[in-house]
């Protein structure tokens, strides 16, 4: 071998070397910004899945019939009795500012669960404020006054405070208050969402895949079908909100900001998605499953019901998922229909008005709040999550049931 040979051929490995650290450096790169990002996100919202409690002493001895109980006004007194040294008007309403809102409401489902509790006196624990709550978990005193970390302080040093799983979260919709706020509304609207465009979306997917394979005619009508579909699945998703929004609002006079309506949106969205992926599922099975079911006679529909269609549920199912993880992300097209409404109930049928998750965490952003700061990044945790639930579900079932031909 000449020498000049050789220097090609150290050139040509030197090039393959250096292709091979790029390829492993860009991998290393996306993997290490994956999961700082993550670690980003944990970090936030790991917070967010706590809430503190406070323990007030509230006196009940002279109390006897639940319907006679002012529960608000029990809790104002137990504070008061607390920090007696309160007397300043200004000071009196920075003290109520320390339990949450909703503490007069589960002081009353505690008595009302164990009615016992009437003719004494009693620790309670009740969920404080967002300020408190910042406070005892990340000392963030910035939203308090003077008197409001003195007291903090002293209930610190008597324990009197204490954090609990935050179960509320997922319980509670909406709210302006950051310690009532939770994801109820958003779960129960991206489920409700996503039964609706699943209804609609996965047989008419089906159905069009099908037949623009195995019965439609190949002439210049079906090749302009085939454009137009691969093209829908190209365009801005905010494009359905503007559809949505002029066919389902304003022509059809649907109920704005409801689930039946973001889901009829989101349908259109999917289905060029759900569409492509039948597609790509039925061309690889290959032609002699057909050749030799129409050997015995079977029809065009047998060949279709009894062979294609069990083979490619496999692939129909794997797109689906994958069209349900892309419809469960959007947020554009659901702000077009007016789900970017204040939501403080949870849905009860398809048409009350909802919101989704994308969209709670959208509206949660925006708020200055330190409490938002935290959920926010818990529901961005929970709907990442959930997608990675189903993109996993997605593979698993690809793995199991792909057939190699």
């Amino acid at each position: 071998m000449t020498s000049s040979k050789i220097k090609n051929l150290k050139k040509r490995h030197a090039s393959e070397t250096r292709f091979k650290l790029f390829g492993m450096a860009s991998i290393a790169f996306a993997l290490v910004f994956l999961v700082f990002l993550f670690g980003m996100i944990l970090a936030k919202s790991s917070s967010a899945f706590l809430r503190t409690e406070l323990a007030l002493e509230i006196d009940f001895t002279n109390e006897t019939a639940l319907e006679n109980i002012n529960y608000r006004q029990a809790v104002k007194t137990a504070l008061r009795q607390k920090f007696p040294e309160t007397t300043k008007l200004a000071e009196i309403n920075s003290l109520y500012q320390l339990p949450s809102k909703i503490a007069h409401l589960e002081l009353k489902k505690q008595i009302e669960r164990t009615p016992n509790l009437l003719g004494q006196k009693n620790i309670f624990w009740l969920s404080a404020s967002s300020k408190t709550d910042m406070f005892f978990k990340h000392k963030n005193s910035s939203s308090l006054n003077e008197k409001q970390n003195f007291w903090l302080e002293k209930l610190a040093e008597e324990k009197s405070l204490r954090t609990v799983f935050n179960w509320k979260f997922f319980e509670f919709a909406d709210s302006r208050e950051p310690e009532i706020a939770g994801i109820g509304a958003g779960l129960t609207g991206s489920i409700l969402v996503m039964l609706i465009f699943l209804i609609f979306a996965f047989p008419i997917a089906v159905m069009c895949a099908f037949y623009l394979e195995e019965f439609a005619p190949k002439n210049r009508l079906t090749d302009i079908i085939e454009i137009s579909i691969n093209n829908l699945a190209a365009i801005p998703s905010i494009i359905y909100g503007l559809l949505g929004l002029t066919l389902y609002l304003q022509f059809m006079n649907l109920p704005r900001s409801s689930s039946l309506v973001g889901g009829m949106t989101l349908f259109m969205l999917v289905l060029p998605v759900i569409i492509i992926a039948t597609r790509n599922t039925i061309r690889s099975i290959p032609s002699s499953i057909r050749d030799g079911a129409a050997a015995l006679g079977a029809s065009k529909m047998q060949i279709t019901l009894h062979h294609l269609l069990p083979l490619s549920v496999p692939g129909i199912m794997t797109g689906t998922i994958l069209a349900i993880s892309r419809a469960l992300g959007e947020t554009a097209p659901l702000l077009m229909i007016g789900m970017v409404a204040f939501i403080a109930d949870i849905p009860q049928n398809f048409t009350d008005p909802t919101t989704v998750l994308p969209v709670q965490i959208y509206l949660w952003s925006d708020s200055p709040e330190a409490g938002f700061a935290e959920k926010t990044a818990a529901a961005i945790l929970v709907l990442l999550g959930f997608l990675v639930l189903l993109n996993s579900v997605a593979i698993f079932l690809r793995k199991k049931f792909e057939k190699k031909w």
